[in-house]
């Protein structure tokens, strides 16, 4: 639709479907086969693998010499057969140990030789620029508004991130959203002295002094306390990576599901009852 006018597509996929995302891992389905090594010493020696979410893709080799000479052409060969092409602007080689970005996260392998995935600063920076916006174009709102538009969009970036080295991003971001929040107070009642902001605005609650908050009237009339939700208080999960063969359709390994399953259950069980954060508490190995 453009300026009232109906124009009927004829090809293509429509912008933000599933459709475009189904036919890309159909398109690329045996990407990893044509790169890696038909032999398993081969495959150890070059370690070349591929890691992909739609048409994003990583594919990780020995040495930058390999990925060069070796899988580049490959790759090229590979797209060309199935009508696509490779992005010169988005593709690079670079070492593990400088890190790279995929899917919002940050990927890097450190000194101590540990490989750690954590949010990407880019993210960080998109993330806290949307809350700042909101709380700024909130000036206006009734305060249990904008804690309920907060607290929404808190709870798809924390979980989003909740299975990665996110503890410190997630004080991180509690600190800005404090003060941020003190700014739009602050302008909100700017004839208002700091100590009465402060105490009409936060309020004491499980050990932190400092919890944004208002008073709420519940289906009954009863008023009761909406607090803001602290990024801090979602709890580290770690993926358990799925067996490569294991196929849900494949009666083989209904067992193998049904463990996984419950092992989810029991995790997310035991997360929930800890007011802690922290793998000690709930990573089961």
């Amino acid at each position: 639709m453009e300026k009232g006018h109906l124009n009927p597509t004829m090809k293509g996929t429509p912008q933000g479907s599933v459709i475009s995302p189904a036919l890309t891992v159909i398109t690329l389905a045996g990407l990893e086969g044509k790169l890696r090594p038909a032999s398993e010493n081969q495959r150890k020696g070059k370690k070349i693998n591929t890691i992909s979410y739609a048409d994003d893709f990583i594919v990780t080799a020995a040495s930058a010499e390999l990925l060069q000479n070796e899988v580049m052409p490959k790759l090229v060969e590979f797209l060309k057969t199935v009508g696509l092409e490779l992005s010169t602007e988005k593709t690079k080689i670079t070492p593990i140990e400088k890190g790279f970005d995929f899917l919002g996260f940050t990927m890097r392998k450190y000194k101590n030789g540990k490989v750690l995935t954590k949010p990407s600063k880019i993210n960080i920076k998109r993330f806290l620029k949307e809350i700042r916006e909101l709380i700024r174009k909130g000036a206006a709102l009734p305060t249990d508004k904008l804690i309920h538009a907060l607290n929404e969009k808190i709870t798809g970036w924390t979980n989003y991130y909740r299975s990665v080295v996110a503890s410190k991003v997630f004080a991180q971001i509690d600190h800005e959203l404090f003060q941020a929040l003190k700014r739009w107070a602050l302008k909100r009642h700017s004839r208002k002295g700091i100590k009465w902001i402060m105490k009409h605005y936060w309020k004491s609650h499980k050990g932190d002094n400092w919890r944004f908050y208002c008073l709420i009237k519940d289906k009954e009339g009863k008023k009761k306390t909406l607090f803001l939700k602290r990024a801090i208080d979602t709890k580290i999960r770690r993926h358990i990576k799925i067996v490569a063969k294991a196929n849900p359709f494949d009666p083989f390994y209904k067992e193998y599901f049904v463990k996984r399953e419950q092992e989810k259950q029991r995790r997310c069980k035991l997360s929930y009852d800890t007011e802690l954060t922290g793998l000690k508490t709930i990573q089961p190995y």
